[in-house]
């Protein structure tokens, strides 16, 4: 049976000329399946189960068929550029960067074609003598061999590529007369609208070359580190060979099957006279030669990982990028966009390094950075002791423990005493003046009712007591030397309402919900009581910085889509919230901590212009340092951690082999030194340049002992 059928399928063969036209190749197709469909059928189907497969069923199988395949964007690559433009990370479903045949060595396409469509120049659509061959060749030994043209091979790579279920994918790829004839008649209508030249362009665009590679260029530059268009008869050889099984093929895990099969499309190229045989003898005796570089997917792998991450958690809030999370993150893993991003490396490099150099990945505490700019509020860097990662023995992590929860998973932790800069604000802006003095004694109570919230309401009593130093104090020196006695007092003369409004528009977000009694709008407020990110607080700070603007936190500055047009240009999204001399008031205040006696007895001060303010949160459980220059705020964070993620006390903690007691935590003492590392590197490419003059000069001030500053908030620091 197989026999006769295999002679009658060449002697249709043999009668049959090259149709050229869309009727002549429909009649020739409806023929030859006939033949093919109704052979196969009696070969592989018992006559007990046989169901016929007529012309008629064919041709309305044809006619029922879409006429048109939708000639979509293939996916591609996206990569995220510092804003030096070096690559910070690539995001892709499929690693792909389409380049015009006029960028592929002529050799890679000679090869290509010698091995999967040799007469794709010569024949129509599809290869009718190919075609016959495969199926006689596949009725009579059971074997399977490839009859299929470049486009038919095209048609089903792009059904693939845009199939959007399971279903449809199964649909693309399934074994079938139905999925074959489906392809030829898409085959025939694409070759009547593209050159086959075009045709050839997209095809290798789209093939998948094994080992992530997807596109030829993809494929040049993993496996040989070089562009297409400078691929020798070697490393051509080799990618053509993969586009027939990829996986099989993959030269980087079966190097052995990479190099047959290479050694074989050398054998067609010659015996088609593209090379030489003696041209082909001498690669074939050469191993692959191959010089592999990764494109790592995603975050896990760059030098700014989780400021990767957070861009990218960034970019799948902004509509420009697509109506829902779910086109959004299309965009990202398939629009071949480059982001162009405000990170900074060296900034960036200098925040790891400080925080992996003084807290180790299992330690039970974080050590964290956050870099903002102030008055354009670009986002230059943010770092974290834990490596982004999925081994937890190990100490790594997937949460974001820098930025808020929205953009990576952290409740946030309470950063102390630098929320007294909030009091002075809003004290500043009522028009209280820097000299306003209190009898601040070293415990107070201030009564119910002492602080009312936003919505009238009255607090509850506080017992509050200093760490610091106590008696008459000043602005100046109650914030300097974070007296906590007098910032209840000025507290409560500015007004609760006030000092959170002031937080909130530095963008602080103050949980308040009395109906369930979850409010931060307490007396204790003063001192930290809320739970922020490193990236919030040094947003804020930037405010008094840049001389009253607050800036709202931005990792990226551009969008250029797959076609180099500018997608979206980010601006500063600021609004003045002090005014300028408020502003350099507090700016005045803050720099008394970075000065001999303060800053420089602990070692955080630097040689250029800065300012500072230190918190430790209540019993100990976190430490931070909120020190900025005139273009630069930068927030560093240590914060104890159970196992499950919980606050813990510092004291007692092991950080990178240092035991910590209770004398040792505080924020100039622990969190002040992190963030000296970073900033004692980065001061060098910053200007000199000074914040501007108070209005108000230093009242007089009493000699504090340097010793005071080895403690500055204790237990009693609620935040």
């Amino acid at each position: 049976m197989a026999s006769s059928f295999a002679d009658a399928v060449r002697r249709l063969v043999q009668s049959e000329r090259q149709p050229t036209s869309t009727a002549g190749i429909l009649g020739s197709m409806t023929r030859l399946s006939v033949i093919a469909g109704l052979g196969v059928a009696l070969i592989a189907i018992p006559a007990a189960s046989f169901v016929a497969v007529t012309a008629n069923q064919v041709s309305n199988d044809i006619i029922e068929l879409p006429l048109e395949l939708e000639d979509l964007p293939n996916p591609q690559t996206t990569v995220v550029l510092a804003n030096n433009g070096k690559r910070l990370a690539y995001f892709y479903q499929e690693n792909r960067q389409d380049i015009p045949l006029e960028k592929i060595a002529p050799v890679t396409q000679e090869a290509l074609l010698a091995i999967e469509d040799s007469r794709f120049y010569d024949h129509g659509p599809l290869d009718l003598q190919g075609t016959l061959r495969a199926l006689v060749n596949n009725a009579s030994a059971g074997q399977t061999q490839g009859g299929s043209t470049i486009t038919q091979q095209l048609v089903k790579l792009t059904l693939v590529s845009q199939a959007t279920t399971k279903a449809q994918r199964r649909a693309a790829v399934e074994k079938s007369t139905a999925r074959k004839i489906r392809e030829l008649k898409l085959a025939i209508k694409y070759e009547e609208t593209h050159s086959k030249k075009e045709i050839l362009e997209r095809y290798l665009n789209l093939a998948y070359f094994g080992d992530g590679a997807w596109g030829i260029n993809s494929a040049a530059f993993h496996y040989f580190s070089r562009s297409p268009d400078k691929l020798n008869t070697r490393q051509a050889a080799t990618l053509a060979g993969l586009v027939k099984n990829p996986d099989e093929f993959n030269p980087v895990a079966f190097p052995e099957k990479a190099l047959q099969r290479r050694n074989t499309v050398l054998a067609v190229m010659a015996r088609d006279g593209l090379i030489t045989q003696e041209k082909a003898e001498e690669i074939q005796a050469s191993p692959l030669g191959l010089k592999v570089t990764k494109y790592p997917n995603g975050c896990v792998e760059s030098v700014a990982s989780f400021s990767c991450d957070y861009i990218r958690r960034y970019l799948l809030t902004d509509k420009a990028l697509g109506a829902t999370v779910e086109d959004r993150r299309q965009a990202i893993e398939r629009g071949g966009l480059t982001i162009k991003s405000n990170i900074d490396l060296s900034m960036q490099k200098a925040a790891n390094k400080a925080v992996s150099s003084t807290v180790a990945p299992k330690d039970k505490a974080l050590g964290m950075m956050a870099m903002v700019e102030p008055g354009t509020g670009k986002v230059r860097g943010v770092a974290q002791s834990r490596p982004m990662g999925r081994n937890v023995k190990k100490g790594e992590s997937f949460i974001n423990f820098t930025v808020p929860r929205k953009f990576g998973d952290s409740g946030g932790f309470s950063a102390g005493s630098t929320f007294k800069m909030f009091t002075v604000a809003a004290a500043l802006d009522q028009g209280i003046s820097v000299g306003q003095t209190f009898n601040s004694p070293p415990r107070l109570t201030m009564p119910p009712g002492s602080y009312t919230d936003c919505q009238g309401g009255g607090t509850a009593k506080w017992d509050v007591k200093n760490s610091t130093t106590s008696g008459n104090k000043n602005m100046y020196t109650g914030l300097s030397e974070s007296v906590n006695t007098y910032f209840a007092l000025l507290e409560k003369k500015a007004g609760l309402c006030n000092v959170v409004r002031m937080a909130e528009a530095m963008g602080i977000t103050v949980p308040f919900d009395p109906k369930t009694g979850v409010t931060d709008q307490v007396g204790p407020f003063t001192l930290g009581v809320t739970s922020v990110s490193p990236l919030e607080m040094a947003a804020a700070y930037a405010t008094p910085a840049s001389g009253g603007l607050y800036c709202k936190p931005q990792p990226v500055n551009e969008i250029i889509d797959r076609n180099g047009e500018v997608l979206k240009k980010y601006k500063p999204d600021c609004k003045r919230v002090l005014s300028k001399g408020v502003a350099a008031q507090i700016n005045d205040i803050l720099r008394i901590v970075q000065e001999r006696g303060y800053g420089f007895q602990n070692g955080t001060g630097l040689r250029i212009p800065s300012a500072a303010k230190t918190g430790t949160a209540q019993d100990n459980q976190a430490v931070s340092y909120a020190g900025y220059t005139p273009e630069l705020s930068t927030f560093s964070m240590i914060a104890g951690v159970k196992k499950n993620g919980g606050p813990k006390t510092l004291a007692g903690v092991t950080i990178n082999g240092r035991l910590l007691n209770f004398a040792s935590v505080g924020g100039s003492s622990l969190a002040g030194p992190m963030w000296k590392k970073a900033m004692g590197t980065i001061q060098d490419q910053l200007s000199p340049v000074n914040f501007g003059s108070p209005a108000e000069s230093r009242p007089t001030v009493r000699a504090r002992k340097p010793a005071d500053t080895s403690n500055d908030e204790d237990e009693d620091d609620e935040g």
